[in-house]
């Protein structure tokens, strides 16, 4: 269910999806549009219940997307209330049309909020997980958001473990032939350079590309493509092996042998990988991060 989103054609094509309502309304979480959005998803999807509905990211201001700083100007009052959605979605939950809920995009601050939402309406063991990014570029959910989803028993599902292709190594020919695919016309950055301009080897900051330069010899030094290391060191997280999951992507056959190898038992890093990973991790911690 995707947050505040002002003229939001998502919004606009979920009742009306032969006819989009013009002008598009804004995407928000109060309890209407929450469940307008499940049963639009319930009809696209030919089913009658589903088994993990995530909120995309919140509808008040937070900084998200690679942004670190609250900028206080930014805060809106019009923001609903978790409790109404958490109630709506209680609802759902009661009419056997959604199982388990999680979050997208959170702060600490929203998982305590939403954890207390959930505990007054008797369905704290239904939120089960949060989607936030999470990589070798960043891992700003090592800290105050473990703390928090560790108590809760809540387990991460991060989302652009490779920062959106970055760190595969194919955007450099230096990479590509040994073990590493080449970019080809449908790789993400060559269709759209400056999409996700944090990632993008045309766009990202120097300390962003060393940063990946660095994790790709570490790969090469212990036998693994740079994808592979990516998401083995995701995997090696307890937040994500012992009650969340690994989103990984593909648009080949090829790219999806390569990033499942990752997933078998031989792939885990040891202590010494480890170290040499949190080495270049301290020499400038989440450079894809910004302001």
């Amino acid at each position: 269910v995707a947050g505040f989103f002002p003229s939001s054609p998502i919004a606009a094509a979920r009742s009306y999806p032969d006819a989009p309502l013009d002008p598009m309304p804004d995407c928000r979480l109060d309890g209407a549009s929450v469940k307008d959005a499940v049963h639009a998803s319930l009809r696209r999807l030919k089913t009658d219940r589903i088994d993990l509905m995530q909120i995309h990211w919140p509808d008040r201001y937070v900084p998200a997307f690679g942004m670190t700083t609250y900028h206080h100007a930014n805060k809106r009052g019009d923001e609903v209330p978790i409790m109404e959605t958490a109630s709506a979605l209680k609802d759902l939950i009661d009419e056997g049309k959604i199982r388990y809920i999680g979050l997208s995009n959170e702060s600490t601050y929203g998982v305590c909020q939403w954890i207390r939402a959930c505990e007054e309406l008797g369905i704290a063991d239904k939120l089960a997980s949060i989607q936030n990014s999470y990589s070798l570029l960043d891992r700003r959910f090592d800290s105050e958001l473990a703390e928090a989803c560790e108590y809760h028993n809540i387990g991460l599902l991060p989302w652009s473990v490779l920062a959106g292709g970055l760190l595969s190594g194919k955007y450099n020919s230096r990479h590509v032939g040994k073990g590493v695919l080449p970019s080809d016309s449908n790789s993400r950055f060559i269709r759209y350079p400056e999409y996700m301009q944090r990632w993008s080897p045309s766009e990202a900051s120097q300390p962003t590309l060393d940063a990946t330069e660095e994790y790709a010899r570490i790969a090469n030094e212990v036998g693994m493509t740079p994808s592979q290391l990516a998401i083995a060191f995701v995997r090696s997280r307890e937040f994500v092996s012992r009650n969340g999951s690994t989103i990984v992507g593909a648009t080949t056959m090829e790219q999806l042998e390569e990033n499942l190898a990752p997933f078998g038992q031989e792939a885990e890093l040891d202590d010494e990988i480890l170290a040499k990973i949190n080495e270049v991790h301290m020499k400038c911690r989440d450079p894809c991060c910004s302001l």
